[in-house]
């Protein structure tokens, strides 16, 4: 067991895997910068709840300025848009031989390593589902994949130690020698969900909806493409099939979609947490500085990914007060979709593993 723990943001990721922790046994302390959740933990403490939770735990946590001491293991669960504000602050607190591992959304490995050095940062994939509802009280609504690994594929003890770690909240988290393939698979997925925030309709009925279909595959499609040109394998994890995808496959597209649909369908998180952030919490996303990323390698490698350029601009809009979230605006994108001249030809799809 590692020694301490710290968890940098306490919201949905950060919130549930350090309760879990906690409530193992391991010693944590959860860093946020928002005064009334921490208040709220220290006095009361955090409450998990929904079908995957159901308790409460006592846990250490405290602003980053009431923070003390250097950690061998630092967990960064904060939104893309602040990671590199996150890492200048916590690096003071990372020890010599310490590291920091990625427990967000989006490519941000190559981020954290610019500020606490490429040999300190572990990537980290997360698929379950979560939601942070109210100080001190977030919501568990499914469980999924968990994953870790060196960014050069090495298999290190310190690795092993982490999973070991994340297996007292997550029993089948695994350790692969190809992190990226997760994260760049779940970019393509995360560009699915990202369109769902566009209306009000749930995850499950939005990817279900035969009319939403070619969307759906393009904006993958467009992502996965990105991957491929950057030398990235993707790979598939609960229901998501990117070789699919990747093959043009109409059948097997249809049927991961499906599997999708149905692995969100009756959990305790509806909606997307980009859906969350505009039509609840009233705040921007992290949409843009999830894409900013991608954008860059598809220029280097020239190429276009007008679909998703599309959606990151309504996001924006809808961010801006300029649009307002509903089915119109997912009928746009639909349109332009289906504008587009198909994409690639199967037969030059390089063979991809869809398994971990």
């Amino acid at each position: 067991m590692i020694d301490r723990v710290c968890i940098w943001g306490a919201g949905a990721i950060g919130g549930i895997v350090g309760a879990h922790l906690a409530r193992a046994g391991q010693d944590v302390i959860l860093v946020d910068v928002a005064d009334e959740h921490v208040e709220q933990i220290v006095s009361k403490g955090l409450t998990i709840d929904g079908p995957m939770g159901g308790f409460s735990i006592g846990i250490s946590a405290t602003k980053p300025e009431g923070l003390n001491g250097k950690f061998g293991a630092i967990l960064l669960a904060v939104k893309s848009q602040h990671t590199k504000d996150a890492c200048l602050t916590l690096l003071p607190h990372l020890a010599s031989d310490g590291y920091v591992v990625s427990l967000q959304n989006g490519l941000n490995e190559p981020v954290i390593a610019d500020i606490v050095g490429r040999d300190r940062t572990i990537g980290g994939f997360v698929n379950f589902a979560g939601d942070y509802l109210e100080p001190g009280r977030i919501t568990y609504g499914l469980r999924g994949t968990v994953a870790v690994g060196e960014l050069d594929g090495t298999i290190t003890p310190r690795l092993e130690h982490l999973n070991r770690c994340l297996r007292l909240f997550e029993d089948n988290a695994v350790i692969s020698p190809n992190i990226m393939g997760y994260l760049w698979g779940k970019a393509a997925y995360g560009a699915m969900l990202t369109a769902s925030a566009l209306t009000h309709a749930p995850i499950a009925d939005f990817i279900g909806s035969p009319k939403r279909r070619v969307l759906l595959t393009r904006l993958a499609q467009e992502v996965l493409d990105v991957a491929l040109a950057e030398g990235a394998s993707p790979l598939g994890f609960d229901t998501f099939e990117p070789a699919a995808f990747v093959a043009r496959d109409d059948m097997a597209m249809n049927a991961s979609l499906d599997a999708l649909a149905a692995f969100n369908r009756g959990t305790g998180k509806t909606h997307s947490g980009i859906w969350r952030d505009l039509a609840v919490r009233k705040r921007p996303t992290e949409v843009s500085a999830q894409f900013q990323p991608i954008e860059r390698i598809a220029r280097r490698h020239d190429l276009g990914v007008p679909l998703f350029r599309a959606l990151v601009g309504l996001i924006n809009d809808i961010e801006m007060g300029r649009r307002d979230q509903g089915e119109e605006l997912a009928d746009e994108l639909c349109r332009r979709s289906e504008v587009l001249r198909p994409m690639g030809d199967p037969r030059s799809a390089p063979a991809l593993s869809s398994k971990w």
